[in-house]
């Protein structure tokens, strides 16, 4: 017991040695996206018409040329981009890992949009990997809650590019090359999903097509990257089931993965490291980083 509070304090105080960086922010449609989320900049509080990015980049001598954009949870109505976000940010740069929040467009019923953001997001990092000295096919996208959603579509709703493209950028791939998924929602089948954030993506009523092509266990392939998910055993808003059919889904096409149940926490525990369950994603976490990004 002494040992595991021993390492959970020199853990957290390397943390917090990152706590200082402030990200650099970007507007990931510089010249405007190509279709609007409906939402005025005035809605939900600040401005969920826009996009942006928060780049966070690790020191010279810790970096491991690794990338991962972080979709943070929120029901689709909002963003959690603290606990969800910055926290979690910081830690990855401790780690070497270039850290990239996505403030994505919230969907009000346009259920395209945060995926058209999260492809954006991923497209926008390659590009961006001589400048900061980042391996594109070390691009991995996580998520939290509604973001593990959007982060598990994006990692089965993908494309290699556009090579006649008139933007540069959509002739890069989206294809994430990993996946890090925190208590995610995955499928938009009732008898298990989070119903708030299906009304807030698709609207009310029910829509077969786009429940199919948004229960994304349904989705997987042989082409869908590997993944890390963890979830609470007690979790009665997102039920551990979503994360255990999108595991069971990719064991069926041979697609690397992990899966960790915790024992408590219930719902949207964040990565904070005074929170309890930080050594019981934290550690695995970077066991599996490290394996995967040799």
């Amino acid at each position: 017991m002494k040992r595991f509070f021993t390492v959970l304090l020199v853990q957290a105080m390397t943390y917090c040695s990152c706590f200082s960086q402030q990200p650099v922010e970007m507007d990931l449609w510089p010249d405007g996206a190509p279709e609007s989320n409906s939402l005025s900049k005035n809605e939900k509080g600040d401005g969920y018409s826009t996009a942006k990015l928060y780049v966070y980049r690790p020191d010279k001598q810790k970096n491991t040329r690794a990338a991962v954009v972080i979709c943070p949870g929120g029901g689709y109505a909002g963003l959690a981009m603290n606990h969800e976000g910055h926290d979690y940010a910081r830690w990855l740069i401790n780690n070497g890992i270039t850290a990239v929040i996505l403030k994505y467009r919230l969907p009000d019923k346009n259920h395209f949009i945060p995926l058209k953001d999260a492809q954006r997001a991923l497209r926008t990092v390659r590009s961006k990997a001589k400048e900061w000295d980042i391996d594109p096919a070390k691009l991995g996208i996580s998520g939290f809650s509604a973001g593990g959603h959007l982060a598990s579509t994006a990692a089965t709703h993908f494309d290699a590019g556009n090579a006649s493209a008139a933007d540069p950028l959509d002739r890069l791939s989206c294809r994430p090359d990993f996946a890090i998924l925190f208590y995610p929602v995955i499928t938009m089948k009732e008898a298990f999903t989070h119903m708030g954030s299906r009304r807030n993506l698709m609207g009310d009523g029910y829509n077969a097509e786009l429940v199919t092509l948004y229960s994304n266990e349904e989705q997987v392939t042989a082409q869908t990257p590997p993944a890390f998910l963890i979830t609470s055993d007690d979790d009665k808003a997102v039920p551990p089931r979503n994360s255990i059919e999108f595991y069971s889904a990719l064991k069926r096409n041979n697609i690397p993965a992990v899966l960790y149940v915790i024992p408590d926490g219930g719902h949207g525990w964040g990565t904070s490291p005074e929170k309890s369950q930080y050594l019981e994603w934290s550690v695995p976490l970077k066991a599996w980083l490290t394996k995967i990004l040799k």
